[in-house]
Protein backbone atom coordinates (compact mmCIF):
# COMPACT_ATOMS: atom_id res chain seq x y z
CA UNK A 1 0.00 0.00 0.00
CA UNK A 2 1.40 3.13 -0.87
CA UNK A 3 1.73 6.13 2.14
CA UNK A 4 2.17 10.24 0.79
CA UNK A 5 5.70 11.63 2.37
CA UNK A 6 5.10 14.59 4.07
CA UNK A 7 7.84 16.64 2.54
CA UNK A 8 6.49 15.75 -1.00
CA UNK A 9 2.88 17.28 0.19
CA UNK A 10 4.51 20.29 1.64
CA UNK A 11 6.47 20.97 -1.91
CA UNK A 12 3.03 20.41 -3.42
CA UNK A 13 1.92 23.13 -1.27
CA UNK A 14 4.55 25.83 -1.84
CA UNK A 15 4.45 25.05 -5.85
CA UNK A 16 0.67 25.83 -5.42
CA UNK A 17 1.31 29.09 -3.46
CA UNK A 18 4.29 30.16 -5.59
CA UNK A 19 3.30 28.72 -9.11
CA UNK A 20 7.24 28.54 -9.95
CA UNK A 21 9.50 25.46 -9.24
CA UNK A 22 12.58 27.76 -9.14
CA UNK A 23 10.56 29.91 -6.09
CA UNK A 24 9.43 26.80 -4.37
CA UNK A 25 12.91 25.61 -4.29
CA UNK A 26 14.25 29.08 -3.08
CA UNK A 27 11.76 28.79 -0.14
CA UNK A 28 12.79 24.96 1.09
CA UNK A 29 16.54 25.61 0.34
CA UNK A 30 16.74 23.04 -2.11
CA UNK A 31 17.41 22.80 -5.84
CA UNK A 32 14.47 22.97 -8.43
CA UNK A 33 15.57 19.33 -9.75
CA UNK A 34 14.48 18.24 -6.10
CA UNK A 35 10.98 19.88 -6.59
CA UNK A 36 10.04 18.60 -9.38
CA UNK A 37 11.55 14.72 -8.30
CA UNK A 38 8.94 15.25 -4.96
CA UNK A 39 6.23 16.25 -6.94
CA UNK A 40 6.04 13.48 -9.37
CA UNK A 41 6.66 10.80 -6.57
CA UNK A 42 3.51 12.27 -4.85
CA UNK A 43 1.85 12.00 -8.67
CA UNK A 44 3.14 8.56 -8.85
CA UNK A 45 1.70 7.81 -5.39
CA UNK A 46 -1.57 9.47 -5.97
CA UNK A 47 -2.10 8.67 -10.03
CA UNK A 48 -3.02 11.50 -11.01
CA UNK A 49 -1.46 14.80 -12.57
CA UNK A 50 -1.41 17.70 -10.03
CA UNK A 51 0.58 20.24 -12.09
CA UNK A 52 1.11 21.73 -15.48
CA UNK A 53 4.13 23.67 -16.66
CA UNK A 54 3.55 26.42 -18.83
CA UNK A 55 5.93 28.96 -20.20
CA UNK A 56 5.38 31.39 -17.59
CA UNK A 57 4.36 29.54 -14.75
CA UNK A 58 3.34 26.65 -13.09
CA UNK A 59 -0.68 26.05 -12.58
CA UNK A 60 -2.49 23.09 -10.65
CA UNK A 61 -4.65 20.78 -12.82
CA UNK A 62 -8.08 20.11 -11.74
CA UNK A 63 -6.95 16.83 -10.05
CA UNK A 64 -4.44 19.31 -8.33
CA UNK A 65 -6.80 21.90 -7.31
CA UNK A 66 -8.97 19.02 -5.71
CA UNK A 67 -6.17 17.54 -3.16
CA UNK A 68 -5.13 20.92 -2.59
CA UNK A 69 -7.97 21.05 0.91
CA UNK A 70 -6.97 17.47 1.82
CA UNK A 71 -3.07 18.12 1.48
CA UNK A 72 -3.51 21.25 3.85
CA UNK A 73 -5.59 19.52 6.12
CA UNK A 74 -2.44 16.55 5.84
CA UNK A 75 -0.03 19.18 6.75
CA UNK A 76 -2.38 20.18 9.75
CA UNK A 77 -3.16 16.98 11.38
CA UNK A 78 0.65 16.46 10.93
CA UNK A 79 1.47 19.61 13.05
CA UNK A 80 -0.81 18.38 15.73
CA UNK A 81 0.57 15.24 16.00
CA UNK A 82 4.28 16.28 16.74
CA UNK A 83 3.31 19.11 18.57
CA UNK A 84 -0.19 17.63 20.73
CA UNK A 85 -3.75 18.70 20.82
CA UNK A 86 -2.80 22.43 21.91
CA UNK A 87 0.58 23.56 20.01
CA UNK A 88 2.38 26.64 21.35
CA UNK A 89 1.66 29.12 19.17
CA UNK A 90 5.38 30.45 17.62
CA UNK A 91 5.31 34.02 16.88
CA UNK A 92 7.79 35.36 13.64
CA UNK A 93 8.31 39.04 14.38
CA UNK A 94 8.97 41.05 11.33
CA UNK A 95 9.66 44.10 10.54
CA UNK A 96 9.12 45.91 7.19
CA UNK A 97 10.18 49.00 5.48
CA UNK A 98 7.03 51.62 4.51
CA UNK A 99 8.94 51.98 1.31
CA UNK A 100 9.93 48.29 0.83
CA UNK A 101 6.57 46.79 1.42
CA UNK A 102 4.43 47.00 -2.04
CA UNK A 103 2.19 44.29 -3.36
CA UNK A 104 4.02 41.57 -2.03
CA UNK A 105 2.59 42.30 1.25
CA UNK A 106 -0.93 40.43 0.64
CA UNK A 107 0.21 37.43 -0.90
CA UNK A 108 3.12 37.06 1.56
CA UNK A 109 1.07 37.35 4.62
CA UNK A 110 -1.59 34.43 2.22
CA UNK A 111 1.37 32.28 1.96
CA UNK A 112 2.88 32.62 5.36
CA UNK A 113 -0.71 32.08 6.96
CA UNK A 114 -0.74 28.57 4.49
CA UNK A 115 2.61 27.00 5.33
CA UNK A 116 1.70 26.72 8.97
CA UNK A 117 -1.58 27.50 10.92
CA UNK A 118 0.85 27.65 14.49
CA UNK A 119 2.94 30.36 13.66
CA UNK A 120 1.25 33.52 14.21
CA UNK A 121 2.61 37.07 12.49
CA UNK A 122 3.68 39.87 14.29
CA UNK A 123 4.31 42.86 11.09
CA UNK A 124 5.55 46.00 11.91
CA UNK A 125 5.76 48.80 9.87
CA UNK A 126 8.29 52.08 9.59
CA UNK A 127 10.98 53.58 8.67
CA UNK A 128 14.27 51.65 7.81
CA UNK A 129 16.55 52.53 9.95
CA UNK A 130 13.64 52.92 12.88
CA UNK A 131 13.01 49.14 11.53
CA UNK A 132 16.69 48.36 11.64
CA UNK A 133 17.23 50.37 15.32
CA UNK A 134 14.29 47.82 16.71
CA UNK A 135 15.50 44.57 14.85
CA UNK A 136 19.46 45.14 16.38
CA UNK A 137 18.06 45.99 19.34
CA UNK A 138 16.63 42.22 19.55
CA UNK A 139 12.55 43.51 19.18
CA UNK A 140 12.37 41.62 15.95
CA UNK A 141 13.50 38.38 14.60
CA UNK A 142 14.00 39.78 10.84
CA UNK A 143 13.45 42.74 8.57
CA UNK A 144 12.98 43.61 5.26
CA UNK A 145 14.85 47.18 4.64
CA UNK A 146 16.81 49.42 2.00
CA UNK A 147 19.63 49.28 2.08
CA UNK A 148 21.13 52.08 3.54
CA UNK A 149 24.60 53.40 4.41
CA UNK A 150 27.47 51.15 5.11
CA UNK A 151 25.42 48.36 6.71
CA UNK A 152 26.76 44.96 5.54
CA UNK A 153 25.32 41.45 5.27
CA UNK A 154 21.91 40.54 4.96
CA UNK A 155 20.23 38.67 1.71
CA UNK A 156 18.88 40.62 -1.39
CA UNK A 157 15.73 40.12 -2.17
CA UNK A 158 14.77 42.61 -5.20
CA UNK A 159 16.79 46.04 -6.50
CA UNK A 160 13.92 48.65 -7.30
CA UNK A 161 14.41 51.90 -9.42
CA UNK A 162 12.99 54.87 -8.02
CA UNK A 163 11.44 57.55 -10.21
CA UNK A 164 9.29 60.98 -9.83
CA UNK A 165 5.53 59.88 -9.56
CA UNK A 166 2.37 62.09 -10.17
CA UNK A 167 -0.98 62.20 -11.76
CA UNK A 168 -1.59 63.12 -15.09
CA UNK A 169 -2.89 66.13 -14.35
CA UNK A 170 -0.54 67.07 -12.52
CA UNK A 171 0.97 71.00 -14.09
CA UNK A 172 4.49 72.40 -12.42
CA UNK A 173 6.11 75.69 -14.21
CA UNK A 174 9.49 76.11 -13.36
CA UNK A 175 9.63 79.40 -11.95
CA UNK A 176 7.57 77.42 -9.54
CA UNK A 177 9.32 75.32 -6.13
CA UNK A 178 8.04 71.40 -7.48
CA UNK A 179 5.67 70.38 -5.05
CA UNK A 180 6.52 67.53 -2.91
CA UNK A 181 4.71 64.33 -1.22
CA UNK A 182 7.09 62.13 1.18
CA UNK A 183 7.50 60.95 4.26
CA UNK A 184 8.67 62.74 7.32
CA UNK A 185 12.54 62.63 8.14
CA UNK A 186 14.53 60.17 8.42
CA UNK A 187 12.68 58.59 5.44
CA UNK A 188 16.01 57.78 3.74
CA UNK A 189 14.05 57.91 0.06
CA UNK A 190 13.00 61.44 0.98
CA UNK A 191 16.65 62.41 1.96
CA UNK A 192 17.67 61.13 -1.77
CA UNK A 193 15.04 63.08 -3.54
CA UNK A 194 15.85 66.33 -1.93
CA UNK A 195 19.28 65.90 -2.04
CA UNK A 196 19.27 64.94 -5.87
CA UNK A 197 17.14 67.98 -6.30
CA UNK A 198 19.18 70.54 -4.72
CA UNK A 199 22.23 69.10 -6.57
CA UNK A 200 20.50 70.21 -9.32
CA UNK A 201 19.36 73.76 -8.46
CA UNK A 202 15.79 72.79 -8.40
CA UNK A 203 13.74 74.90 -5.90
CA UNK A 204 11.13 72.24 -3.77
CA UNK A 205 8.54 72.35 -1.03
CA UNK A 206 6.82 69.54 0.82
CA UNK A 207 2.91 70.42 -0.14
CA UNK A 208 2.51 66.85 2.18
CA UNK A 209 3.73 64.99 4.62
CA UNK A 210 2.38 61.42 5.29
CA UNK A 211 2.66 59.21 8.16
CA UNK A 212 3.30 55.92 5.78
CA UNK A 213 3.79 55.25 2.28
CA UNK A 214 -0.62 54.84 1.54
CA UNK A 215 -0.98 58.82 2.59
CA UNK A 216 1.92 59.73 0.11
CA UNK A 217 0.64 58.10 -2.73
CA UNK A 218 -2.57 59.09 -1.98
CA UNK A 219 -1.93 62.57 -1.85
CA UNK A 220 -0.16 62.16 -5.13
CA UNK A 221 -3.35 60.68 -6.83
CA UNK A 222 -5.35 63.93 -5.72
CA UNK A 223 -2.85 65.96 -8.03
CA UNK A 224 -1.71 67.50 -5.06
CA UNK A 225 2.19 67.06 -5.48
CA UNK A 226 4.98 64.39 -6.60
CA UNK A 227 6.07 61.68 -4.76
CA UNK A 228 9.70 59.98 -5.20
CA UNK A 229 8.67 56.19 -5.23
CA UNK A 230 10.02 52.73 -6.70
CA UNK A 231 8.54 51.82 -9.79
CA UNK A 232 7.46 48.53 -7.80
CA UNK A 233 5.00 50.42 -5.30
CA UNK A 234 3.60 53.28 -7.15
CA UNK A 235 0.14 52.43 -8.07
CA UNK A 236 -2.00 52.53 -11.12
CA UNK A 237 -2.90 56.33 -11.68
CA UNK A 238 0.40 57.67 -11.31
CA UNK A 239 3.05 58.28 -13.88
CA UNK A 240 6.72 58.79 -13.86
CA UNK A 241 7.47 62.42 -14.94
CA UNK A 242 10.97 63.08 -14.19
CA UNK A 243 12.12 62.29 -17.74
CA UNK A 244 9.31 65.08 -19.47
CA UNK A 245 10.62 67.62 -16.67
CA UNK A 246 13.73 66.80 -16.95
CA UNK A 247 13.77 65.78 -12.93
CA UNK A 248 17.48 64.20 -11.41
CA UNK A 249 17.36 60.74 -11.91
CA UNK A 250 17.20 58.60 -8.43
CA UNK A 251 18.84 55.60 -9.01
CA UNK A 252 18.10 52.49 -8.14
CA UNK A 253 17.92 50.63 -4.08
CA UNK A 254 18.55 46.93 -2.87
CA UNK A 255 15.57 45.61 -0.47
CA UNK A 256 17.33 43.36 1.54
CA UNK A 257 16.30 40.69 3.86
CA UNK A 258 17.84 40.64 7.66
CA UNK A 259 17.62 37.66 9.92
CA UNK A 260 18.72 36.35 13.02
CA UNK A 261 16.19 33.41 13.15
CA UNK A 262 17.23 29.80 13.95
CA UNK A 263 13.83 28.02 14.49
CA UNK A 264 13.34 25.87 11.20
CA UNK A 265 9.65 27.19 11.29
CA UNK A 266 10.51 30.14 11.02
CA UNK A 267 13.24 29.53 9.10
CA UNK A 268 10.91 28.13 6.55
CA UNK A 269 8.37 30.73 6.86
CA UNK A 270 11.46 33.26 5.46
CA UNK A 271 12.32 31.11 2.73
CA UNK A 272 8.90 31.85 1.48
CA UNK A 273 9.13 35.61 2.32
CA UNK A 274 12.13 35.95 0.44
CA UNK A 275 10.70 33.44 -2.79
CA UNK A 276 7.73 36.30 -2.19
CA UNK A 277 9.60 39.16 -2.68
CA UNK A 278 10.81 38.05 -5.65
CA UNK A 279 8.15 35.91 -7.38
CA UNK A 280 5.37 39.05 -7.16
CA UNK A 281 8.75 41.62 -8.11
CA UNK A 282 9.21 39.52 -10.89
CA UNK A 283 5.94 40.08 -12.56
Amino acid sequence: MSTLDIDTVQAFLLVAELQNFTRTAEALGTTQASVSMKLQRLETVLGKRLVERTPRAVRLTAEGAAFLPHARALIEAHDRALSGEKPARQTLSLGISDHAGGPELVPLLERLHAMSSQLALSVTIGFSREIVDAYDAGELDAVVVRQEGSRRGGERLIVDEFGWFAARRFAWRRDEPLRLATLAPPCGVRAIAVRALDKAGIAWNETFVGGGVTAVTAAALAGLAVAPLARRIAPAGLVDIGPSERLPPLGSSKVMLHSKVGDPAKLAALRTLAATFRSVAAG
